[in-house]
């Protein structure tokens, strides 16, 4: 797939290419060439410990609609599963149903969090006859499943810590999400004037993993998955007084699927890559960045639907060195400032983001929401003022 080519998801959220360069930062690429051709994100699958109240929850706080459901009552006895969209992103939240399910297992080990980053692929088999060569783990072999809707080809392979890439080839199958769901309405009734989405893709996902392993697994993507390193953040760009890491950026070709990796780095106090390792058990999937072309907007009607977020001190907004930095944007500082929204620029343009404070009881995954303006890094510039912000809210749980 060119850059001239939609997805289906992307066609049916009604996106174009011109909004997707801007959105999540599109670039031209030939698939020819590509090992393990990777069209874009299918879904991100969470396991939860209630499904029914968080696919609520992301209704009604995040603006999203349901559209598919398998549970008890379709002939899945072991978990409820609801399927949501907003634009061309699409999640999955699971929760165990029976008592032996190795869902509630799961969630025992690691709380509310992603299990599945499922990749939409042009050839399952190709791909994972290439994933096996270079060493990966295949957790499912190509297989597949089918109802009156068509044909599905599936396979998965395993990553970071009990993550998993599911690949899907749904080029032959017009149903609602998977063979065993059925499509589901939203019932949310949405006040007069409310956008139809809130947000419109899925920029990129972040994982973390252990102090010296992050390299291994940038060479995992570059070696099984032919990504390509986009950017790498280390020292004193992204350390403060008292915690630091290093990240490092892998991207597919076209920059769909873009998956910064994080670990810890040594410093005087406990990191927040230590603590969401600690309090998750291990590797896993950090926090997830939706794209929006009118964060503003995005922002007031999440905080009106209860979503906190990290506050920004007002001191980030008068530091000259970032006024000059920055230049001029789309909005005054002013309205930023109101909402504790961050502002980056690079030689590629600038862009916008602000993150919420963790979606769960455990303090491990949360939310960015970027807005995108020619750049095509990840904040940068931003990153001590948001580290700051998360040790603040470190401190106030007690575990800086």
């Amino acid at each position: 797939m060119t850059i001239g080519e939609l997805t289906p998801q992307e066609q049916e959220a009604e996106l174009n290419l011109e909004q997707l360069k801007q959105l999540v930062g599109l670039v031209e690429y030939d698939a020819s060439r590509d090992p393990f051709p990777v069209t874009a994100m299918d879904a991100i699958v969470f396991c939860v410990g209630n499904a029914t109240q968080t696919a609520q929850f992301y209704q009604l706080a995040f603006g999203m609609d349901l559209i598919a459901y398998a549970g008890p009552e379709t002939g899945q006895r072991d978990r409820k599963s609801y399927v949501l969209k907003a634009g061309s992103a699409r999640f999955v939240f699971e929760g165990g149903v029976a008592s032996d399910s190795p869902l509630l297992d799961h969630h025992r080990r690691h709380g509310d969090g992603v299990v599945d980053l499922a990749l939409e692929v042009p050839d399952v088999d190709k791909c994972i006859e290439h994933a096996r060569a270079q060493g990966a783990t295949i957790l499912e072999e190509p297989n597949d499943v089918s109802d009156e809707h068509g044909t599905v080809r599936r396979a998965a392979i395993a990553t970071y810590g009990e993550t998993r890439h599911t690949l899907i080839d749904r080029s032959k199958y017009s149903g609602p999400y998977l063979p065993g769901f059925v499509a589901r309405t939203t019932v949310v009734t949405r006040p007069e004037g409310h956008p139809k989405r809130l947000f419109q893709a899925i920029d990129h996902c972040v994982g973390n993993v252990e102090l010296g392993r992050m390299d291994d697994w940038v060479s995992f993507y570059n070696r099984v998955m032919g990504f390509v390193n986009m950017a790498e953040f280390i020292g004193d760009d992204i350390a403060t007084d008292y915690s630091a890491l290093m990240s490092k950026v892998v991207s597919n070709g076209n920059h769909r699927v873009k998956f910064p990796l994080n670990e810890p780095a040594i410093a005087k106090k406990k990191s927040q890559i230590d603590e969401y390792l600690e309090f998750y058990g291990g590797p896993g999937c950090q926090h997830i960045a939706l794209a929006t072309n009118d964060i503003l907007r995005t922002v007031d009607l999440l905080r009106a639907n209860g979503v906190q977020f990290l506050n920004t001190p007002d001191s980030y907004y008068v530091d000259p060195a970032l006024r000059e930095r920055i230049g001029e944007v789309r909005v005054p500082i002013e309205e930023l400032q109101r909402r504790g929204i961050l502002v980056d620029r690079d030689e590629d343009g600038y862009l916008l983001q602000i993150f919420t404070a963790p979606i769960g009881d455990r303090p491990t995954v949360f939310y960015e929401f970027i807005e995108r303006h020619g750049s095509l890094g990840f904040g940068k510039g931003n990153f001590k003022a948001l580290f700051e912000a998360i040790e603040r809210e470190q401190e106030r749980r007690g575990n800086l």
